[in-house]
């Protein structure tokens, strides 16, 4: 074995100071904490950034296409012959035409943005994001003229199903007094609630015949959205896609569409990586100063043991090993509070609002509803990883020191 008995001995000595070591005892105490603060903070970070990317991802993919095909304001005409094309293509799970426009929403007095998206029932009940996120009433029973608006939009206008909301589309008819806003009420039949703020509080889902009359385009489409089987990497798509559709119109992807957000969430999780781990450093340099102190404190045993045969390796290993147990108990208790922590931060979340009576993370802030976390085992290797490297290089230098200290000068000056 690499360490002895006589040096694991020894070491453990060390680890448990007499009382009148007590101060030694607090550096130890405050340099374990400091890891497993470091180690625990940075796993819950990486494991809610994780989460909080995969939620967005799966809402923002599940209700709208991975690839999007489009051909300017005029719309598809042909566009039942190319999602035919487009679903037999390898590799594409579904194709559907759709007309998308925004509006203006009121009901019950209260009025705002919206963004009717008009498809085909059966497509619309394929997208689980949405159809298995109905909290009243049934896409079913859409029939030829009724919506589906999202749960924070009923709520602030107070509707329910069975009851008007009323569309306001700017792409009014021209008359002889001007153009005239095209105003229509629906009834709502169904109520959905997909976890993402945006989308539950301003998207209304009609018909597609229904919604080419209301936004005037007659036996057109506005885009084809495409749904392919890995859309993490969607760009391997893209060509086969384009040479289908062929010049009646141009190709986009989910990654072109939402770049400069997903770019955002990358970058503020390397940001936090690397200030996190500096706690884990700060904590590193703690075994530094304690264990130089513990090895100016026991120069005199140093002085003994060598005299009675240690070699310099074995006073090293000593030492070494004494500030490697600080560092691995501290990693461990790392890990193991920011496992637990992160598997329970949703629980946690409601337990401390409940106490505190504030909303710590508002949906209207942050998108979602709920606080996710996803622990992904590369990043706890890698946090544990760096711990573990950190905290036995700061452990070489006070134990070299250790090894090279004269016995002669230890015991003449103590």
């Amino acid at each position: 074995m690499m360490f002895g008995p006589f040096e694991r001995m020894v070491a453990g000595r060390y680890l448990r100071p007499r009382r009148s070591e007590g101060f030694l005892t607090v550096i130890g105490a405050f340099s374990l904490l400091g890891i497993a603060l470091g180690v625990g903070t940075l796993i819950v970070v990486l494991a809610v950034m994780s989460g909080f990317r995969e939620e967005l991802l799966g809402r923002v993919l599940g209700v709208n296409g991975h690839l999007t095909v489009q051909a300017g304001p005029s719309g598809l005409d042909d566009f039942d012959a190319t999602t035919a094309r487009l679903r037999a293509l390898p590799g594409v799970t579904s194709a559907s035409p759709a007309v998308i426009g925004q509006v203006m929403a009121s009901g019950n007095g209260v009025a705002g943005g919206a963004m009717v998206r008009g498809q085909r029932i059966e497509d619309l009940q394929a997208r689980h994001a949405v159809s298995d996120h109905i909290v009243a009433g049934d896409l079913a029973e859409l029939g030829e003229d009724g919506v589906a608006i999202g749960s924070r939009m009923a709520q602030r206008m107070g509707l329910r199903v069975g009851d008007t909301i009323t569309l306001i589309s700017p792409q009014g008819e021209a008359t002889a007094f001007g153009t005239m806003p095209r105003i229509v009420g629906y009834p709502v039949r169904a109520v959905f609630e997909v976890g993402m703020f945006e989308y539950d509080s301003s998207i209304v889902f009609m018909p597609f015949a229904l919604a080419q009359s209301f936004f005037g385009l007659p036996e057109r489409a506005s885009e084809i959205e495409v749904m392919v089987q890995n859309p993490e990497h969607v760009e391997r798509y893209r060509t086969d896609v384009q040479q289908a559709v062929g010049m009646g119109g141009y190709v986009l992807d989910w990654q072109q569409t939402n770049r400069s957000f997903f770019n955002a969430l990358q970058v503020e999780r390397n940001v936090m990586f690397l200030i996190l781990a500096l706690i884990i450093l700060v904590a590193a340099f703690n075994i530094i100063s304690g264990l130089i102190i513990l090895v100016r404190s026991k120069s005199r045993d140093v002085a003994i043991l060598r005299t009675m045969g240690a070699t310099r390796g074995a006073i090293m290993r000593i030492f070494f090993l004494t500030g490697a147990t600080i560092g691995v108990l501290g990693t461990l208790t790392g890990f193991v509070l920011g496992t637990a922590f992160a598997a329970n931060i949703e629980s946690i979340r409601q337990a401390l609002q409940l106490l505190t009576g504030t909303d710590l993370f508002s949906a209207e802030i942050y998108f979602l509803s709920t606080l996710p976390a996803k622990i992904e085992p590369a990043d706890v290797a890698s946090v544990v990883l760096m711990a573990l490297v950190l905290s036995l290089l700061a452990t070489l230098y006070p134990s070299w020191r250790a090894a090279r200290l004269d016995p002669v000068e230890a015991l003449r000056y103590e």
